[in-house]
């Protein structure tokens, strides 16, 4: 059973967290709904339709933020006891500063798993459901690619044709294995290409020996095809960058289906071990955010809090940032890009929590 105070400093720092999250969600809608307002202004669409949008994606913008959260509820929790004086009476009733970091350490660990696996697969869902909504709107939304069991699918629009192709494997700028169907605008059968290797450096695909089946004939070629394409190596690799619509599951079957096809999946890689690294992040925040106040004057202007916050989130981010980028180029693993920042935080922390009770 919790004791009184342990539950005392659990409520009062939930409501700090409930708090704070609800003001910067707040301000994620407003912002997203101007955001969205200036995307649709020139589309005569329903004007509830951007509110929508920005419903949908406002928990992912959140989520992005909540390591700032973590850092800036724990500096409100104390700077409120300290205007309070309700930390000389809890040491005066025997809880000590360690105490009270343990109980704010746990409640940490508790919402992090939380977030992982309840909020985190809401909020990418909904994200997806973003995805797919704006697309509709967006100027490519003729096309298409994605990857399954089967390899690379890519549907594309070229003088009122539709063209289906699929490949095997992909293999740094080239797709091996390749079925290209083209139908024209009523989906009848043009052409078929089989090629066991394309180029797709560029938008004009380089087709090395193809056999293209045209009325039932069969023919092939030795000399390289030039086709044109809206796809090239950039812009496939960017359909498969926003892995923010990908909950828990979706992440581990699409490394599987990314490695089987010979994709890159680092960044999802980076990704599984950035959420599962979640909770021992919002630990280390939360200790280090609690030195931070410690070490303070305990009678400064809640301002002062704020900004310290704000400029210390800034820092931890671009330097997680920095690691993620150097993860996400092979520079380093994916263990060592994301651990790598959390062991410098926690021995920060470390040395706060040595002499934490003679504060």
């Amino acid at each position: 059973m919790l004791k009184i105070y342990q539950k005392y400093i659990a409520s009062k720092f939930i409501k700090k967290f409930l708090i704070t999250s609800t003001i910067f969600f707040t301000l994620a809608i407003i912002l997203g709904v101007l955001e969205e307002i200036n995307f649709f202004k020139d589309l005569k669409k329903n004007f509830l339709l951007p509110y929508l949008l920005t419903v949908l994606n406002a928990p992912t913008t959140l989520f992005e933020i909540l390591p700032f959260i973590f850092l800036l509820s724990v500096m409100l929790f104390f700077n409120e006891i300290f205007e309070k004086k309700e930390l000389s009476f809890l040491k005066k009733s025997g809880i000590s500063n360690l105490e009270i970091i343990k109980v704010l350490s746990v409640c940490s660990i508790i919402i992090g798993l939380l977030i992982i696996f309840l909020f985190y697969n809401i909020a990418s869902n909904l994200k997806y459901q973003y995805s797919n909504i704006k697309n509709n709107y967006s100027s490519d939304n003729r096309y298409l690619a994605m990857v399954n069991e089967n390899g690379l699918w890519i549907k594309d629009e070229l003088n009122n044709n539709v063209v289906i192709t699929r490949a095997k494997k992909i293999q740094k700028n080239s797709i091996l294995d390749v079925l290209i169907n083209e139908f024209d605008g009523n989906f009848n059968l043009i052409r078929t290409i089989s090629a066991g290797k394309i180029n797709i450096s560029s938008t004009n695909w380089v087709i090395y020996n193809p056999t293209i089946i045209k009325d039932n004939i069969s023919k092939n070629y030795t000399q390289t095809l030039i086709m044109k394409s809206n796809f090239d190596e950039k812009k496939i690799n960017s359909l498969f960058s926003d892995i923010s619509t990908m909950d828990l599951m979706k992440l581990y079957l699409s490394k599987k289906e990314y490695e089987k096809l010979g994709y890159s999946s680092k960044e999802i890689k980076l990704q599984i071990t950035k959420l599962l690294s979640l909770p021992i992040t919002y630990l280390l925040l939360t200790i280090f955010s609690a030195m931070i106040m410690l070490n303070f004057k305990k009678k400064l202007p809640q301002i002062f809090y704020i900004i310290i916050g704000v400029l210390l989130s800034v820092i931890i981010y671009y330097i997680n940032f920095i690691f993620f980028s150097l993860g996400i180029n092979g520079k380093l693993t994916p263990q060592i890009a994301i651990f790598f920042p959390l062991v410098i935080l926690g021995i920060f922390s470390l040395i706060g929590l040595i002499s934490i009770n003679d504060k």
